[in-house]
């Protein structure tokens, strides 16, 4: 499995490799959590959140990915996967960041594809 350290290496070389605009007003940069986190409106302990983006007028805003919660998915897998899995979550979750920046909430957004993504983990359990 994994360790933390090298999850943490991976998420910042995968967030190095990002332009800097992306940065722009992400005041808490990027964190790496131990913990897992398990999606609030799950229907059983299978749904973790990988990553989160944040966005408060007092806390700023902030990218959060969580090891646990990798290593509960992904268990004894590959770097490769890993490395793919930590990828796509940072760039999921600038994307929300970028979205949230140029106000875009509605259709097309990430947020209706993320809607769409539990509407479909909510179909597999009803079956």
């Amino acid at each position: 499995m994994m360790t933390f350290d090298e999850f943490a290496a991976i998420a910042e070389e995968e967030t190095a490799a990002l332009p800097s605009y992306v940065y722009d007003e992400l005041n808490g940069g990027v964190v790496v959590d131990p913990n897992a986190c398990l999606h609030p409106a799950r229907l059983e302990d299978d749904l973790y959140i990988l990553g989160t983006y944040s966005s408060s007028p007092v806390m700023g805003k902030q990218i959060v990915l969580y090891y646990g919660s990798f290593t509960a998915s992904l268990g004894n897998a590959g770097e490769t996967v890993y490395r793919e899995q930590i990828r796509e979550t940072i760039r999921h979750e600038f994307r929300h960041h970028l979205e949230t920046r140029a106000g875009l909430f509605g259709a097309g957004t990430l947020v209706e594809e993320d809607k769409e993504k539990m509407l479909t983990y909510f179909m597999r359990h009803a079956r």
